[in-house]
């Protein structure tokens, strides 16, 4: 979604004049990195007492609402255009459908921490689709590096040196589809939505409403009602929705608006601190020595790949990204 924040223009007459935010950026900051970093957390909650489709639909449910109710105050409308909906529909299904119903599949097998440590991987298929998909990125022999040493860091998430012993393969298999999937869709979206004239509140409340009735049609044909509905893993499910999806875009949203996608987007680098320390402080969760310094691998080289060369006669034809964040994926989970 970052392409789509900073090729959108600026905000209408009703949301520039809008009240400068109270709270300091970096505190906001925190609150996401926060609040995405549980989600990992929130999930293993939900799927211990609803199916993974379910807690799914629930968390696009209420993440819509959240938005929703953000455009009524706003005064914001939902985008026009038949091809403006057929566009969003795709960027729903691979941004928000299918990575969110594979995440909730992937953990029941594996730990929230795992799960959280793969998301981190969606810059690196960011590189990899964005170098076949978008002409104006260029390879490097930095970002080159990037994504050797972040595949590397995957490796030693895995423990691949002791043949990938007590690894879930369906499960990791999952969640590194799933941030595969968010790659493919941010891609999807800068080349189809972004600079369409459209604010990224109107554009995003739609997409999640699209989101949610694609897993209203799917949810029916695999899962059943629940005979009953726990308490705790029913509040997860409604904090990811509110909190972890619609609150935390708002909140992005101001971010990019007060300091920039280039900023903002660093948030992608803390989200599996947070996974991390929220699965083994609160779930119990086993980490291996080798789990946070594969994490700490992936994040060196996902950095690594959003650098691009100064603009010099290799690269005189073609203008400089003043933003190397545009060309990350959020790493929402």
């Amino acid at each position: 979604m970052w392409a789509t924040l900073r090729s959108m223009p600026p905000p209408g007459p009703s949301s520039a004049v809008r009240q400068r935010p109270r709270l300091d950026w970096r505190v906001r900051f925190a609150v996401l990195s926060t609040v995405w970093g549980f989600s990992f957390l929130l999930i293993k909650v939900g799927t211990e007492a609803y199916a993974p489709f379910q807690v799914t639909l629930g968390r696009l449910f209420f993440g819509a609402a959240v938005l929703a109710v953000a455009m009524v105050v706003r005064r914001e409308r939902l985008p026009r255009g038949v091809r403006t909906w057929a566009h969003l529909a795709v960027a729903a299904f691979f941004v928000n459908a299918l990575p969110f119903s594979l995440f909730a599949y992937a953990e029941l097998t594996i730990s929230s921490t795992l799960a959280g440590i793969c998301n981190a991987t969606s810059p690196l298929w960011g590189m990899v689709l964005s170098l076949v998909a978008l002409s104006e990125d260029r390879p490097t022999r930095r970002r080159g590096a990037g994504l050797g040493l972040g595949f590397l860091g995957v490796l030693t998430v895995l423990g691949a040196w002791q043949g990938f012993s007590g690894l879930d393969v369906t499960g990791t298999s999952m969640a590194l589809l799933a941030a595969l999937s968010y790659a493919v869709g941010w891609i999807y979206i800068r080349r189809t939505l972004a600079g369409g004239g459209h604010s990224n509140l109107s554009l995003t409340g739609a997409q999640l409403l699209l989101a949610t009735v694609q897993l209203a049609l799917v949810t029916p044909l695999f899962t059943t009602l629940p005979a009953s509905f726990p308490l705790v893993p029913l509040l997860a499910v409604v904090a990811l929705g509110t909190l972890g999806t619609g609150f935390a875009l708002l909140l992005q949203y101001g971010l990019v608006d007060d300091v920039g996608p280039t900023t903002a987007h660093m948030v992608t680098y803390f989200i599996p601190v947070v996974a991390t320390a929220a699965g083994v402080l609160v779930l119990g969760e086993r980490l291996d020595w080798y789990t946070p310094v594969g994490a700490l691998i992936v994040l060196l080289g996902a950095a690594l790949t959003q650098t691009r060369p100064r603009p010099g006669k290799a690269t005189a034809a073609v203008a400089p990204d003043p933003d190397p964040a545009a060309r990350l994926p959020a790493a929402q989970p």
